[in-house]
């Protein structure tokens, strides 16, 4: 890595990959099975291995067009945290939410919003329809947000 002033910089991280690692990452490219990412970081890997291309963050981030803070992300990942989750990603702490509204609520959100704005009003805001739809008790909660959420899956 290269300063303002032009001096080289010792990268942190380096990327030293063993035979069978490299033979893993080949694979995944000659194969591109699994999700594009995962092809992605097999291809970063291999051009960032010391013993091997030793290319540039630079040029890796132009070649697999990504940032140069991805190259490093990955190659930090490799070093702290292992092959397997450089090559293939972290899992989620927590799992995704699940949904707040079932099948017949957001029926009734949508029937709502089709519906006549309250008096006073031109249209109904996402905030007084999910203020609407607690009064109505549909639901207990919902957030405008959710209510957002909702109104756009529909188009």
């Amino acid at each position: 890595m290269a300063t303002k002033e032009g001096a080289v910089m010792e990268k942190k991280y380096i990327v030293r990959l063993n035979a069978a690692e490299r033979e893993i990452l080949r694979g995944v490219i000659k194969k591109l099975r699994g999700p594009s990412g995962k092809v992605r970081r097999a291809h970063i890997l291999l051009k960032a291995d010391a013993d091997g291309p030793h290319w540039t963050d630079k040029r890796i981030a132009e070649a697999f067009a990504c940032r140069t803070q991805t190259v490093e992300n990955i190659r930090r990942r490799l070093v702290t945290e292992g092959f397997e989750v450089a090559l293939c990603g972290q899992r989620r702490e927590t799992p995704p939410r699940q949904k707040i509204l079932d099948g017949k609520q957001e029926a009734q959100v949508i029937a709502l919003r089709l519906g006549k704005p309250p008096r006073g009003f031109a249209n109904c805001s996402l905030r007084l329809l999910a203020q609407k739809v607690v009064e109505l008790e549909i639901v207990d909660a919902v957030s405008h947000e959710t209510v957002r959420q909702t109104l756009k899956k529909t188009g």
